[in-house]
């Protein structure tokens, strides 16, 4: 079902394919942070990487939460963004010799992913308390709140030393 698709037809269908859609996503970024993690040779980063590989876990545990709470079967579909987004990494990463460099791109790559993330977590909010669903808006909100650190937490780490350091 592509987004926008006759197959939605309904606020209930939009919301349960954005859910399909961020849940497809959550499964490939956990199988790329691993790569990731691999590439980086900065400490920090590479703590910062594998901390969100663990709460990545989290996020698709919610995620499969909020598929039973709405009575619905877990169940990803294919997001071209993240896709595209994880595909740029890997050509970017391919690319780049020094390690320094590379450092500075994997971590300006996993923004990318956050501030996706971020973008369908608030609009899933947002639908969550328009369908009446608080329950699942609470467990949306509470992956939510790890995105931001997550990308406050990149953004601090490349200012105060990976862009320098590049």
């Amino acid at each position: 079902m592509a987004l926008f698709s006759k197959d939605i037809k309904t606020m209930e269908d939009l919301y349960l394919h954005m859910l399909q859609d961020i849940y497809y996503a959550e499964i490939q970024i956990e199988k790329t942070l691993p790569k990731m993690i691999d590439k980086a040779s900065e400490g920090a980063l590479r703590d910062a990487f594998q901390s969100h590989l663990q709460e990545t876990r989290g996020h698709v545990e919610r995620l499969e939460q909020v598929f039973d709470m709405i009575g619905e079967k877990v169940k990803g579909a294919t997001c071209p963004a993240i896709d595209g987004i994880i595909k740029e990494t890997e050509e970017v990463s391919g690319e780049i010799a020094d390690q320094n460099v590379l450092d500075a791109a994997l971590a300006a790559a996993a923004q990318a992913v956050e501030h996706y993330e971020i973008t369908r977590y608030g609009t899933l909010i947002a639908w969550s308390q328009e369908l009446g669903r608080g329950d699942c808006a609470t467990l949306l909100k509470q992956t939510l709140s790890e995105e931001h650190a997550a990308d406050e937490k990149l953004s601090n780490l490349a200012e105060a030393r990976l862009n320098k350091a590049a």
